[in-house]
């Protein structure tokens, strides 16, 4: 019998299913449509599953859910995945039973099943730290210490996108000004911009270049925002690594150096910054890995 280990990211659009072979090679990968509503975000996962398996479903011997939302890792329950139509679901004990297995279902917040899964792409040794910042449609941050998820004493932990840091700058949608959320993730800058286009921090970049100042200002907001968010981690947790993912990171270099820029100008005026070497500890996350379902896949451990 072949150990096979399975993952599942359930995203607002698309899940995304991998198999991970006994040496935690990708076997096998899935992607497909998200259902909307708590019976349909089952089902879609109920299919993810059963589909990337195929003949080998028995020889699955753990599976691993990611989902955005609050989720009480203890019991399986994910509450407030507002963008999948979900309230309150007890995501792991519906699975376990609607799966044809004897495997109990884990499920952990998408952030920090991508941390764990990018922790494990790097492959980084079991001793290292490891902040995984998420810049997408919302701010967030995972942990990884000793190979291990931290994820606080209330799962807080990482929620940096609510630490404020302009009491002058535009308003969130929990109505608090100058969070780092609203002014470094994909909504926040489609709000700031409202000018509706599809991607709106391209547009904003784009238009800074060209001199427009609302996009100048922008822009400075999202690199100090993008490199305070990273000082926030370094200073707090003193990870060794700092690895950038979601959908703003494939801007690649044309964010890294604006957020080098940050860190220069913080180096010129702070010894104490400069010896933290911050811009040495920061990675992009390769283009198209499929980490959040990779990190759920390792939720049983290694």
């Amino acid at each position: 019998m072949t150990a096979l280990r399975v993952g599942v990211d359930i995203g607002g659009t698309k899940t995304e299913a991998v198999v991970l072979g006994p040496g935690g090679e990708i076997i096998g990968q899935l992607r497909v449509p998200t259902g909307f509503g708590a019976e349909s975000v089952v089902a879609t996962a109920v299919h993810a599953v059963t589909s990337v398996v195929g003949s080998s479903l028995a020889d699955v011997t753990s599976i691993g859910v990611g989902i955005p939302g609050a989720v009480d890792t203890s019991l399986g329950r994910v509450s407030h995945a507002l963008n999948l139509g979900v309230e309150s679901l007890d995501l792991g004990a519906e699975l376990t039973r609607a799966l044809p297995l004897e495997v109990a279902v884990r499920v952990e917040n998408d952030v920090n099943a991508a941390a764990l899964g990018a922790f494990h792409l790097l492959d980084l040794p079991v001793t290292a730290s490891m902040g995984y910042l998420n810049l997408g449609t919302g701010l967030a941050a995972g942990l990884v210490l000793g190979g291990q998820l931290w994820r606080g004493s209330r799962g807080a932990a990482g929620e940096i996108g609510h630490i404020l840091v302009d009491p002058n700058g535009p308003l969130d949608l929990d109505g608090q000004p100058g969070g780092l959320e609203v002014m470094a993730s994909g909504s926040g800058i489609a709000r700031q911009w409202a000018t509706g286009e599809s991607n709106s921090v391209t547009a904003v970049l784009d238009a800074a270049d060209s001199g427009d100042d609302r996009a100048i200002e922008i822009r400075r907001r999202l690199f100090e925002s993008v490199a305070t968010s990273i000082r926030i981690l370094i200073l707090t947790v003193d990870v060794d690594l700092v690895v950038i993912g979601g959908g703003i990171s494939r801007l690649g270099p044309r964010l890294l150096d604006g957020v080098d820029q940050v860190f220069d100008g913080w180096a010129a005026s702070s010894p104490f910054i400069k010896s933290l070497d911050l811009p040495s500890r920061v990675r992009l996350l390769p283009e198209g890995s499929p980490v959040a379902a990779l990190g759920a896949a390792y939720l049983g451990g290694r």
